[in-house]
């Protein structure tokens, strides 16, 4: 489960982002991703039993680093202020849709999808959604997955994508440019307790028919 100390040192970090501060509190980072690296393979297990693709996947791999490139970023802070990982086949650095938790005191989340692909596999997706436009609709429409994660979110281009008719039925979504869902935790009451990763489980488990549509789409 996420511990107290977790969100502790993310809250002092955040009123901290400092290079000096940073190291003298390093066994309280290195504590904290201790417990983020542990409920990434608490998920890897149960995931992996309804998405097997991610079997085997290493929690190493998927928990993202907590230093930030600032070369071109007007946010000179060196430090992210928010600890998470990408479960999906591959790790971290894979491309394949899969899941993505964030922790962040007030602002934890879990999301799944594709974000920001290349061209030739946003290509691949579009193609997807204008052939199997029922079986993408009646995904994004079962009551269980709208009512727990609402619309489809991504940016969308502003004008009509290359190759589709301007009054093709699905034409809003073929305009987007990413595909997510996602479900917010904003207490600390809710992530901090047991049930927490049976929650984050549960919403991975809901998730899986957009990610399997959208992997599938990519495999073409």
């Amino acid at each position: 489960m996420l511990k107290k100390e977790t969100l502790d040192f993310l809250k002092k970090l955040d009123r901290n982002n400092d290079r000096e501060w940073f190291n003298e509190h390093k066994a309280e980072f290195s504590a904290a991703k201790e417990n983020i690296t542990a409920l990434t393979g608490f998920l890897i297990s149960q995931i992996s039993k309804f998405d097997p693709e991610i079997s085997g996947t290493l929690p190493e791999d998927c928990v993202f680093r907590i230093y930030r490139d600032i070369r071109f970023s007007k946010n000179k802070n060196p430090y992210k202020n928010n600890l998470g990982a990408y479960v999906a086949p591959g790790g971290r650095k894979s491309m394949s849709p899969g899941y993505y938790y964030h922790i962040q005191p007030g602002q934890c989340f879990i999301a799944a999808g594709l974000h920001m692909p290349e061209s030739s596999e946003l290509l691949k997706v579009r193609n997807a959604i204008a052939d199997k436009s029922d079986e993408f609709l009646k995904m994004l429409r079962a009551k269980g997955f709208k009512d727990r994660f609402g619309e489809l979110h991504g940016e969308k281009l502003k004008t009509m994508p290359k190759g589709f008719a301007a009054d093709h039925p699905m034409i809003e979504y073929l305009k987007m440019k990413s595909m997510t869902v996602h479900r917010e935790y904003k207490t600390d009451k809710v992530v901090l307790s047991k049930e927490y990763p049976k929650l984050l489980v549960a919403d991975a488990k809901a998730m899986y028919p957009l990610v399997t549509f959208l992997r599938k789409a990519l495999k073409g």
